[in-house]
């Protein structure tokens, strides 16, 4: 679902933290993958994403998983690969099964999918219970919660008191992982904030409900400094042709770029 955006306070601080000099790693964020076609702007083409991992193989990228990265972030001896890049998904839409599964098993590529239970086995255009299970089999997806039902928490907060908007957010978080370890047998520990929207107040409550980390999509790289509750991901879409990704992950800046490796994505 589009992405509304970080709120400034998070933007600004992480800014102010950077260094030159730290170490940086990419979390890409999908929604949607077609065959053919870029139906709507959250899609991916098939080609699209192909000529993406050839880019990513070709500049040395190293494909890790995001708990790795929350692990890198929560550890202060802990590292990572250089140029270390992990995949996630959000919403459960069925084309994640239909074509991107495939892909993914081909190339060895782990994801993490961050899933709003209440579509799941319920709207047309989401995943079944079984096929989130088919994807959990392959030992590539991880599922973890985009909240219950996708709401909107500036809408939210507007129109419930204070109490109230926090004991919805509450069980917007804590409902959906009850319910994906129902499902599933998950044990949910990461959250993708909808529409990527995301405040203080929400990172307090994520923690009081037991997440160690969560997601937006605040269109930057990710570093040491970055808040374990309000981690940024880049929003992936048809437009990111290898030149366009090339300048989000900072090629653009760093001079000539790498020898092409081959074969198969590490």
């Amino acid at each position: 679902m589009l992405v509304i955006g970080c709120a400034s306070w998070l933007v600004g601080a992480h800014a102010a933290a950077i260094g030159s000099d730290q170490p940086r790693v990419a979390i890409l964020a999908y929604h949607r993958f077609d065959s053919a076609r870029a139906v709507d702007s959250m899609t991916v083409r098939v080609t699209t994403f192909e000529a993406q991992l050839r880019f990513l193989r070709e500049h040395g990228y190293r494909i890790v998983t995001l708990p790795e990265i929350v692990k890198w972030l929560a550890t202060p001896d802990a590292t990572l690969p250089e140029k270390a890049v992990a995949f996630t998904a959000d919403d459960g839409h069925r084309s994640v099964y239909e074509v991107l599964m495939p892909i993914a098993v081909r190339e060895h590529l782990p994801f993490t999918l961050f899933i709003y239970p209440s579509a799941i086995s319920n709207a047309s255009y989401a995943l079944t219970w079984a096929q989130l299970k088919a994807l959990q089999q392959t030992g590539l997806f991880d599922v973890q919660s985009h909240t219950y039902w996708h709401p909107n928490f500036n809408i939210e907060r507007a129109r419930r008191s204070p109490d109230d908007f926090r004991r919805f957010v509450e069980k917007q978080l804590v409902d959906s992982r009850n319910r994906l370890h129902a499902e599933l047998g998950v044990e949910t520990t990461m959250l993708a904030w909808p529409f990527g929207i995301v405040d203080p107040e929400l990172t307090s409550i994520a923690a009081s409900t037991g997440y160690r980390a969560a997601f937006t999509i605040a269109g930057h790289m990710v570093d040491k400094h970055s808040p374990p509750l309000a981690v940024s991901r880049l929003l992936i879409t048809d437009a990111d042709t290898p030149s366009v990704l090339a300048r989000r992950l900072g090629e653009s800046q760093t001079g000539a770029l790498p020898a092409p490796a081959t074969g198969r994505l590490p």
